[in-house]
């Protein structure tokens, strides 16, 4: 059996709903529990998702119509480009003094 990620978006809740199973359609978890940890311990991971499952989650959250922060991944990117050509036409075409 392979574990699954998955998100749907659930506009009824004003949320995204996230699914976490395993392929035989038959085991799925159903509740995340918060634990107090001891002040000394160093917390461990909640839980570790192979590549190909964070890029399944990743692009289910797209789907989704979630998308990176300002000035994160490519979207930011191209915001910062934008800026750079607004700022070399400024300097292109400003009338000579």
């Amino acid at each position: 059996m392979k574990t699954f990620f998955r998100a749907q978006s659930a506009p009824w809740r004003h949320g995204v709903e996230i699914y976490i199973g395993d392929s035989d359609g038959r085991t799925q978890v159903k509740q995340i529990i918060l634990e107090t940890l001891d002040d000394a311990a160093p917390a461990p991971p909640s839980f570790t998702l192979s590549l190909e499952m964070a890029q399944q989650l990743m692009d289910d959250l797209w789907h989704c119509g979630l998308r990176p922060t300002e000035g994160a991944g490519t979207a930011g990117a191209m915001r910062a480009v934008e800026r750079h050509l607004e700022d070399m036409r400024t300097l292109v075409f400003k009338p000579s003094a």
